[in-house]
């Protein structure tokens, strides 16, 4: 993508340390000035990235196969909590977009449900799961799933602002 938009600004964050060295060897090697991965936990590091930003300031949110904790002891790790979603409400500008990915239903479905539950997400086609990808370029985990295929689920939000009341 970074490649495709040049004139934008890519972030990717990843939990796994090694993972971000070669993304970001990989983007120096190909001069992408536009692209930058941290190392983090999305649910404890995402708030302390952004708090020295302008609200406002993301236009695109992309949260692609997250690790599905399977083990209900271990659901408080998942990436979209409540908490998350609230922090990309204030940090996402007037109709800014949340696109979700999973190839696990269950996840998927808990996601859009976490974005549902917040008064300034709406769903687009919120009566099925998108059947393709909006971006041009497929993730490595998208590719592997479709190769196989099996389903990806799929969800489109834009933040909606509310209008004030007089």
């Amino acid at each position: 993508m970074a490649q495709i938009q040049p004139e934008r600004n890519f972030l990717g964050l990843e939990i796994r340390e090694p993972l971000v060295r070669y993304a970001n060897f990989k983007a120096k090697e190909l001069e992408l000035t536009n692209l930058h991965y941290l190392y983090g936990n999305i649910n404890s590091s995402l708030q302390v990235i952004l708090q020295s930003l302008p609200l406002g300031i993301l236009q695109w949110v992309t949260i692609q196969f997250p690790d599905p904790w399977f083990k209900r002891r271990h659901s408080k790790r998942r990436i979209v909590q409540p908490q998350l979603v609230n922090l990309l409400a204030h940090y996402l500008n007037p109709m800014g977009t949340v696109f979700l990915q999973s190839d696990i239903k269950t996840v998927a479905v808990e996601m859009v449900h976490c974005f549902q539950q917040h008064p300034n997400f709406q769903r687009k086609h919120p009566e099925t799961w998108l059947p393709t990808n909006p971006f041009p370029v497929p993730t490595e985990r998208e590719k592997f799933t479709l190769s196989r295929s099996q389903p990806v689920y799929r969800a489109l939000f834009n933040l909606i602002i509310p209008p004030k009341s007089s």
